[in-house]
């Protein structure tokens, strides 16, 4: 093992050697250190605390607030054993000011003997007021007249790795910022930005804030020193995603010519017209394709918008020019959705469409297979499926990719490398999740962005109400009116099978229940469980009026399209996100009818479960909707899957530091374009090895 001690002569780019060279470190825990991207001093620093504990100063028992870490400084009064439903070590503290209680569930005998009456003892937890008394669980404590728990500086909080506990990040982090003092990295932004407080100095505080640093100016991510890294952040990320991008547009792509025959045909047999929205965009996908360089679009737009149509023509227009299309869904149940729009669509129009999952095997896939290789087959659809190796075409010229968030970047070059033989085809990326303008900047910098921001005629807006789950009775004696009534009903459930340990209505249960209180009603049922033939079955009949009431998990949250269906029951709806409650709502509210989506709930609520469904009954608007989500989630959660090829961000928060992102789009293209070496050194501190989505 090697060890570090100050004085050693290392290399110049000191903070480049590896974490082997300080003191503690070994194989095991490089090893470990590694799994999570930390392999130079220069990783470990900028491997920054989630928060801090304030440790500086000792609180009187009388002034301690709830939820508030403290360090107590007291003496034990009382000791002793209880054995009610788990056996407890209960101490009683004071301090003069008043009587703290500290109980232990995992405790050894010996332990028990320690806390004797009048010994000195100093504490450090979480304090949680409980009936009138004031208590802290399992907290850290030290005996004896000499115990200090008392800190010089605010006490920082790692991400840590099992194997590895906060005092040992602590000490590596220590002696990683010795060597900052005596050897600080080049300052990238020097003359880029202007800084008051430099990048050494902005690592240094955010590992060890000084005592009286401002805690809640910190926990918002506004004190200098996070906008000094999270700029520097930023503007690495936007480098790394105008590499992909520039990436893409070096290749050549089809030229596709728009407006075809194919597609004024499709037009011509549907019986309404397309919105001013859904032409502005269609006109956008086709000047796009029209080009040598590879379309890079996302077409947002709310439920219900229109998106597929767009995508259609772009489609048709793509195969009037004697080229295939691949059209990309996350789940089976959306890729089916889909593959019976198109065919409704093409299959009156002479067009055949593929259809290709996991599930496609043997003789089936062979033929899909080779009839996508020999180019006979003209447009697929299909799952994750279609970028595996032994799927070839003949002259890829589209791809479409629907509910892009769920891939990863990676998923997407994948197929597009898929193109006929020197050439990329053009992408199309759909997402019925609005996304926030931020985090469209983060997460598809690389695409251009459209968005069919009007419905279609004749859609009702959907009133929404909140209904307290004392009252589901009263819900399902209105669905059976309304099934009485000839209209159709959703009712949603958050979890497939009864749960001993969760407190919520299961979707097998609550069919068989309402099978038993509306037995006038058609009721069917539909999971992820049950087999794609099957679930296709009862949405069937669903589709068809067969089915008046269907019982349903979140499978249904996209794609299902009856516009008979005018009442949404979200049971269980405090344990969902705002795009998923927005997108099942969403279901409803397609036809000529008043449509009603009821959210029944639990007590009590969650503060953030209370924002949620206040904001689910004054809003409709799914970007107004979006941005709520993201102050409420952050980005990882709004979008689904953290993106393979873009930033985990360590510093950089969304919507927190939105007002960085245009200052740091323009200086990474300034880079980019003008100071290479300076771009790549940025994204190598930054991106790590997220850096080669932008290398060539």
């Amino acid at each position: 093992m090697r060890s570090f001690c100050i004085g050693t002569r290392l290399s110049q780019t000191i903070l480049q050697n590896p974490v082997t060279v300080l003191r503690g470190v070994g194989e095991k825990m490089a090893s470990r250190l590694s799994d999570i991207g930390i392999r130079s001093l220069e990783d470990l620093l900028f491997h920054f605390p989630l928060r801090y504990q304030d440790r500086t100063q000792i609180t009187p028992i009388g002034g301690l607030r709830d939820h508030v870490d403290a360090v107590i400084d007291g003496e034990v009064l009382t000791a002793a054993v209880t054995l009610g439903r788990r056996r407890t070590l209960l101490i009683k503290i004071e301090d003069g000011t008043g009587i703290l209680t500290v109980r232990l569930f995992h405790f050894r005998q010996a332990q028990v003997s320690q806390f004797k009456q009048g010994a000195a003892i100093q504490l450090f937890g979480t304090p949680r007021r409980s009936g009138g008394h004031i208590e802290m669980i399992h907290p850290e404590y030290r005996l004896g007249e000499g115990a200090n728990l008392v800190e010089q500086a605010l006490t920082p909080v790692y991400p840590t790795v099992s194997g590895m506990g906060q005092s040992t990040w602590r000490k590596l982090c220590g002696q990683a910022l010795r060597l900052l003092v005596a050897n600080p990295p080049e300052d990238l932004l020097a003359t880029v930005t202007e800084d008051a407080i430099t990048l050494s100095e902005a690592i240094a505080f955010l590992h060890n804030p000084p005592p009286g640093a401002e805690l809640n100016q910190i926990h918002q991510g506004l004190h200098p020193a996070q906008l000094r890294l999270a700029r520097e952040e930023l503007i690495a990320h936007q480098l790394t995603v105008q590499g992909v991008r520039d990436r893409e547009r070096r290749h050549t792509a089809p030229v596709i010519a728009g407006l075809s025959p194919l597609s004024e045909k499709l037009l011509a047999q549907l019986p309404f017209s397309p919105t001013a929205a859904q032409e502005r965009v269609a006109s956008e996908l086709a000047l796009d394709m029209s080009q040598q360089q590879p379309m890079l679009r996302l077409v947002q737009g709310d439920v219900g918008s229109g998106k597929t149509l767009v995508a259609a023509r772009a489609a048709l227009d793509t195969l009037a020019s004697g080229y295939q299309v691949a059209f990309m869904a996350p789940t089976e149940l959306l890729a089916e959705q889909h593959f019976a729009n198109l065919e409704a669509w093409f299959s009156p129009m002479g067009l055949p469409v593929a259809w290709l999952s996991g599930r496609t095997k043997g003789k089936a896939r062979a033929a899909t297979l080779s009839e996508l290789a020999s180019g006979d087959a003209h447009i697929v659809v299909g799952t994750h499926a279609l970028f595996q190796q032994d799927v070839q075409f003949r002259r890829l010229g589209l791809i479409i990719v629907d509910e892009q968030h769920r891939f990863g970047v990676h998923q997407r070059l994948a197929l597009a490398d898929k193109g006929a033989a020197g050439q990329h085809p053009h992408q199309l990326a759909l997402t019925a999740t609005p996304i926030p303008r931020s985090l469209a900047m983060v997460a598809y910098g690389d695409l251009d962005c459209s968005v069919i921001d009007e419905l279609p005629p004749g859609r009702q807006p959907v009133m929404t109400t909140l209904i307290e789950h004392s009252r589901r009775d009263a819900v399902i004696r209105r669905v059976g009116v309304a099934c009485r009534e000839g209209r159709q009903a959703y009712w949603v459930c958050t979890a497939i099978e009864e749960n001993d340990t969760l407190d919520i209505e299961a979707a097998e249960a609550t069919y068989k229940h309402l099978c038993h209180t509306l037995p006038e009603a058609s009721i069917g049922l539909v999971h992820g469980k049950l087999k794609p033939a099957e679930k296709a079955a009862v949405m069937e009949r669903f589709k068809q009026g067969e089915i008046q009431l269907l019982i349903a998990t979140t499978v249904i949250e996209v794609g299902m399209d009856v516009p008979n269906a005018s009442l949404m029951i979200i049971d269980n709806a405090e344990r969902l996100g705002l795009a998923q409650l927005h997108q099942l709502r969403g279901r409803v509210g397609r036809g000529a009818i008043d449509s009603h989506c009821l959210l029944l709930f639990r007590q009590p609520l969650s503060e953030t479960a209370q924002q949620r469904l206040s904001i689910m009954q004054e809003s409709h608007d799914g970007f107004v909707i979006a941005e709520a989500d993201l102050a409420i989630r952050g980005p990882g959660e709004l979008l689904g899957t953290r993106q393979t090829g873009l930033a985990a961000f360590r510093i950089a928060l969304l919507p927190e530091h939105e007002a960085l992102l245009v200052e740091a789009q323009a200086v990474a293209t300034r880079l980019y374009q003008h100071d290479p070496a300076r771009a790549e050194a940025l994204m190598r501190r930054w991106a790590g090895s997220r850096a080669d989505f932008a290398r060539v």
